[in-house]
């Protein structure tokens, strides 16, 4: 063998150690809104799933092998969710957390079933999400069939004899959320004054405020994201109109209170338990501030997602899609979310909604 033949020989060697090593990393995907105005929501995505990502390999991996995360952005858009799904196809992405918006998570969730992807959404709260027959698709978060009556509820035991506006932004989940939440009040017995549907972007929504004004209302329900509620609120009490916004989840974002100023004091949103006051996340939500970063919102719920897709996985002894999907419906998982499991619908096993308050720029429980 002469010197040209033994380097073409060790440099194939070298080659394929290369490639083997490279196919041996498990490649995983975070999915969200990382630009455009949701972004916020996208960065607590991205955050959750590095962290995880980042404690999982210290912690020598899974299955031995290191994790690599490819981040997706679909600006809320379904459209680019579909394209980020067959981008990470491409990649040859075997686990998504992601996406966030329902509208985005419903279409790329068709893309990872019929490409065997496990899908687990931290945010997306549409029933549809779970209720289309995948076996591969699951959320760490509740659904807008358990928001929408915890609201309802809310309103009556608290807000009795007031006008409420039930206002919508048109999207799958804004207009899921309040639909859920105008049919528990209406089988409670309480008829909205206004059903409304707003255009999502907008910046300007006097002629939305002169009508609430004009009829009397006092309470607005918004089915919608933090940007159009602080909008609403912060220009409603500039009219003077004395009302109090109440809403859903997509007011977990600090930008709500830059966004409304003061005039977002007192606004109200149903939320899951944060996960941050859990004794399980303690040393987790330590990294987070000594890194400088607030695990507010869905931080926490895609850092839970990353961490049962990855205990599944050492269940199942393989990334295989139908046996982590097996073994995410056959187990518990202990999270930084506390212990979850997931139903055959891939519905996650763990407390409901509660109410939260807006004040002095943070959130908190509500109290009476």
């Amino acid at each position: 063998m002469n010197k040209f033949q033994t380097g073409l020989l060790a440099a194939t060697a070298a080659f394929a150690m290369g490639v083997g090593s490279a196919q041996a990393d498990i490649v995983v995907g975070v999915a969200g809104p990382m630009t455009g105005q949701y972004a916020s929501f996208g960065e607590q995505l991205a955050k959750g799933a590095e962290q995880a990502v980042k404690d999982i390999n210290a912690k020598g991996g899974v299955l031995g092998e290191k994790l690599v995360l490819k981040n997706g952005d679909d600006a809320c858009d379904p459209k680019q969710a579909v394209a980020v799904a067959n981008q990470f196809v491409n990649d040859k992405v075997v686990f998504v957390a992601g996406h966030f918006c329902s509208g985005s998570s419903i279409p790329a969730s068709a893309v990872y079933n019929e490409e065997g992807i496990v899908q687990i959404s931290p945010a997306s709260t549409n029933p549809k999400l779970t209720e289309q027959g995948f076996e591969n698709v699951f959320r760490t978060c509740g659904r807008d069939d358990q928001q929408g009556p915890t609201a309802g509820d809310f309103l009556k035991a608290h807000f009795p004899g007031q006008k409420i506006a039930i206002i919508h932004d048109k999207t799958a989940y804004g207009k899921g959320l309040a639909d859920e939440t105008k049919s528990a009040l209406n089988k409670a017995g309480v008829q909205e004054a206004l059903y409304e549907a707003i255009t999502a972007g907008e910046k300007d929504y006097s002629a939305l405020v002169t009508k609430l004004k004009n009829e009397g209302i006092k309470i607005i329900y918004l089915g919608g994201y933090h940007t159009e509620a602080g909008l609403i609120i912060r220009q409603a009490k500039q009219q003077g109109l004395d009302a109090r916004i109440v809403s859903g989840d997509a007011l977990v974002s600090s930008e709500f209170a830059s966004i409304s100023g003061p005039a977002g004091d007192g606004t109200l949103f149903t939320f899951s338990p944060d996960p941050r006051k859990n004794p399980e996340a303690a040393a987790v939500v330590k990294s987070f501030t000594d890194a400088g970063y607030n695990a507010e919102g869905y931080t926490l719920y895609t850092y839970g997602a990353v961490q049962a897709w990855a205990q599944a996985v050492e269940k199942a002894k393989s990334t295989d899609v139908e046996k982590v999907a097996q073994a995410l419906k056959s187990g518990q998982f202990s999270t930084v979310l506390g212990p979850i499991g997931f139903d055959a619908q891939g519905d996650v096993s763990a407390p409901g909604y509660v109410m939260y308050e807006w004040k002095d720029g943070n959130y908190d429980y509500y109290k009476d």
